[in-house]
């Protein structure tokens, strides 16, 4: 019976609404030490010295680089959080854009801002 549900229960929203904001907490504290640690290197490079140590081993530019690349997916990873939030007050939350299924909870609890059902993404991954 359980499979023929079109939507998530209030209750079940109420968990996975809880799951995400847990989530998004900790992505946004992640987003503001990355967000720290390029403002840091920002006013490192300033110093003259340590422009001459950056050009002679490349490292620390590779590490803003990388650490600018995170930020850039954690702002993407807290956008798609923040997009499930509204799919959760809207009550089309774990609903596959695709099929029109239930998404399963498993699914779900790993991946929350998943908007396709396992076999829609697999469908969509060998295209």
């Amino acid at each position: 019976m359980g499979e023929d549900k079109t939507r998530y229960s209030d209750n079940e929203l109420v968990e996975f609404k809880a799951l995400i904001e847990r989530k998004l907490a900790d992505a946004r504290e992640d987003l503001s030490e990355l967000k720290q640690s390029l403002s840091y290197a920002d006013n490192s490079t300033n110093d003259t010295a340590s422009s001459f140590k950056m050009m002679e081993d490349g490292s620390e530019t590779m590490s803003r680089e990388e650490t600018a690349k995170l930020a850039s997916r954690q702002e993407k990873f807290i956008s798609h959080l923040e997009n499930a939030l509204r799919r959760i007050e809207n009550k089309t939350y774990g609903i596959c854009r695709s099929t029109g299924k239930l998404i399963g909870k498993e699914r779900l609890k790993l991946v929350p801002h998943a908007t396709l059902s396992i076999e829609a993404k697999l469908n969509q991954d060998r295209r």
